[in-house]
């Protein structure tokens, strides 16, 4: 049996290699995961003649119930949980890669929408929230009574 000498500087070694990995995959997945093991899902945003649209990537989602979006004061909030399927037992997985929990994201909109009329479809894992553009209001003249 070989005995090593304790090094305090292996530990920060593979500190700096964990930083390395997670940006150079962690930034490529679906989810970033805090150390409360609550995720954030990714979210692309983008904006139309007429609606500004988000589409997050949430897989494994199996009921509508277990997505929540809010719109309010111009903040998209979307937030819920994966389930992961209790018929493998703990000592029978060799890894464990895939996000299950609770998630939850928050994103300032730049545009003003309307929270009337927000449309929301869950296809092949992908969430989609269309948002109306709030029509510009027009200017309107006030007179002034002097009296």
């Amino acid at each position: 049996m070989n005995l090593t000498p304790y090094n305090p500087f292996n530990q920060l070694d593979s500190f700096r290699h964990d930083v390395d990995q997670f940006f150079q995959n962690g930034l490529g997945s679906i989810f970033t995961q805090s150390e409360t093991g609550i995720g954030f899902p990714k979210i692309d945003i983008h904006e139309t003649d007429h609606d500004v649209v988000a589409s997050c990537n949430l897989p494994g989602i199996e009921k509508k119930e277990d997505i929540n979006i809010d719109i309010s004061n111009n903040v998209l909030t979307i937030s819920g949980s994966i389930q992961r399927s209790n018929d493998i037992k703990e000592d029978q997985f060799h890894q464990k890669e895939r996000y299950f929990g609770r998630f939850d994201r928050s994103v300032r909109l730049n545009t003003q929408v309307s929270n009337e009329n927000v449309q929301a479809s869950y296809k092949n894992g992908v969430l989609e929230v269309r948002l109306p553009k709030q029509k510009e209001e027009t200017r309107k003249q006030i007179n002034i009574e002097f009296k």
